[in-house]
């Protein structure tokens, strides 16, 4: 109960700060939030038990859960568009799963070669989808501490990489743009981008992580 009770207080303290100019902290605090909740719905999705109550707290309302409905909405075309793309993550990368490193380095190196060339919304997607992939492979695999490893990892990720262009626009509620009064025809061509993009650095990524296997 406690453990519930402090990621309530924390979901409340994330959902606040929609209402001003958010810190660094902060944003990286809403990414790792969205990503809890991106991922638990996977698993939900997935049918994987999942026995972890801090990850099934919901995101709070407001703002906050807005952006997470639009992340996960885009997110489900993106994976719709090419389903064997963001499953089974692990096999793709011919990592294991039972060592931290490996699956932080591998993640790390994925998320770098995403944003290699900028920084989209699409892209943004594609991250959370490969995190959510990756985390309901670790869960298959009797892995699920792995969870708040990955969790952890693209937060760092955002901290380094994506903070300043999330404040240039004004914070994660900046998503929303991407659905309101969009042609859903350009949408998809962002999003076929995104798919094609990564298949391309799934396979860059397999070389960069072969010498260390």
């Amino acid at each position: 109960m406690e453990v519930l009770r402090r990621s309530s207080v924390f979901a409340a303290e994330v959902m606040e700060v929609f209402d001003r100019s958010p810190t660094d902290k902060e944003l990286v605090s809403q990414a790792k939030a969205l990503c809890r909740d991106y991922i638990n719905s996977r698993l939900i999705r997935a049918g994987v038990s999942w026995s972890k109550p801090e990850y099934n707290a919901p995101v709070p309302g407001g703002k906050l859960a807005e952006v997470s409905s639009i992340l996960l909405r885009l997110g489900d075309e993106l994976e719709y568009i090419r389903p064997n793309v963001y499953r089974n993550i692990a096999r793709q990368l011919n990592i294991s799963l039972h060592s931290e490193t490996v699956v932080t380095d591998a993640f790390l190196a994925v998320a770098a070669q995403i944003f290699t060339a900028g920084i989209t919304w699409g892209k943004v997607v594609s991250l959370y989808a490969v995190a959510a992939g990756l985390a309901v492979d670790c869960v298959r695999h009797a892995q699920p501490a792995m969870v708040h490893t990955i969790v952890d990892c693209l937060g760092e990720f955002v901290r380094k990489t994506l903070v300043t262009w999330l404040k240039r626009r004004g914070g994660w509620a900046d998503i929303t743009k991407c659905v309101v009064n969009t042609d859903p025809s350009l949408r998809s061509h962002w999003l076929v981008a995104a798919v094609c993009s990564f298949g391309h650095f799934l396979k860059a990524i397999f070389f960069v992580l072969l010498p260390e296997r």
